[in-house]
């Protein structure tokens, strides 16, 4: 049985420690260790258990992270989506045109497209993993709305019909925060919420269409016992602020971000964590160029307790081993003298 773990004193307690801890974003060499593909992990939520957990069993990871899958809230309103044996999935074409398609558009029940089996994944992983924490993950509210509207569409709308979009985005808000309750309901410790598209648009404009929405999932699921952190790998620095806004625990930024701009813009008291570079570094970078990397930022961030280190983003299929190895190696090295 999982201890129940206050994620408000987790945080604290990693703040207060001179050595750092890693959370990257990485489940698809999970996958790899069952021998299983891609398609197989996102549509079972058995297989995408144990990929979370041999993970964990081979790395020592602080916590524990679900696949970052952005179309599972996108499938269960009805959009397309298209499966390949070894890539992530993508939705495909548009679900919605216009005002009196949002207007018609139903918020789908739990029991739409894969939902169960990423709440049964969620499930399995807390019940294995009892000593650290186990995030979840989620779109965010403008980022799926994109997903149903079409992005460029989704862009130009915000401006010429702002409250066709602002209906959007409550539908897209109340299905998220009713699927953060069930992931909650499971056992799990938090979620990474998904909002890479807020970062397309400017800070007022991801303030008024992302952050806003963000908050109100915020407000509804986070407690001592449950962390939200948002992650905008679209923030190429210029919407921090709004990040800041949702009252968000942590803040996981992309690897466009600086990270000691991001660090500068942020309250102490929030985690940080970012940002190697997911395809550059982790997947195509030698092992002696992935530690070198690790261990610069690592360095570069050293006076901020809040921060965690972590990719950029979901990390790829097909990341070397030996780079995973590189990237714990240049942590140890760094946590040797503190």
């Amino acid at each position: 049985m999982k201890t129940k773990i206050n994620m408000t004193e987790w945080g604290k307690q990693e703040m207060s420690s001179p050595k750092r801890i890693a959370i990257p974003i990485m489940t698809h060499p999970g996958i790899e260790l069952c021998g299983c593909t891609v398609r197989q992990a996102v549509t079972n939520g058995e297989i995408h258990a144990d990929a979370i957990c041999r993970l964990n069993e081979r790395y020592p990871a602080a916590a524990s992270t679900a696949i970052m899958d952005l179309t599972v809230e996108a499938e269960a309103f009805g959009a397309n989506i298209f499966f390949s044996e070894n890539e992530v999935p993508s939705v495909v074409g548009r679900l919605l045109s216009n005002q009196a398609d949002v207007e018609a558009l139903e918020v789908p029940s739990l029991d739409c497209g894969r939902v169960n089996e990423y709440l049964k994944a969620n499930r399995i992983a807390a019940s294995t993993i009892t000593d650290k924490p186990v995030f979840g993950g989620c779109i965010g509210p403008f980022s799926l709305a994109g997903r149903l509207y079409d992005m460029s569409e989704l862009m130009m709308a915000i401006y010429i019909e702002p409250d066709t979009i602002r209906l959007l985005l409550d539908k897209c808000t109340a299905f998220i925060t009713e699927y953060v309750r069930a992931m909650k309901a499971t056992g799990i410790n938090g979620v990474i919420v998904a909002e890479p598209a807020a970062g397309l648009v400017s800070n007022e404009d991801c303030s008024a269409f992302s952050s806003a929405y963000v908050k109100k999932i915020v407000s509804e699921v986070q407690d001592d016992d449950f962390m939200v952190v948002l992650h905008n790998c679209g923030n190429m620095g210029h919407c921090t602020a709004a990040m800041v806004e949702t009252g968000a625990a942590g803040l996981h930024f992309g690897n466009q971000t600086d990270m000691v701009a991001a660090a500068e813009e942020t309250p102490s008291d929030i985690l940080i964590m970012g940002n190697i570079d997911p395809v550059a570094v982790m997947k195509m970078a030698t092992p002696e160029k992935e530690k070198e990397e690790t261990l610069s930022l690592l360095r570069k961030m050293e006076k901020w307790s809040n921060f965690i280190l972590s990719t950029g983003c979901d990390t790829p299929p097909e990341v070397p081993f030996g780079n995973i190895d590189a990237f714990y190696a240049a942590l140890e090295e760094y946590n040797a003298d503190k």
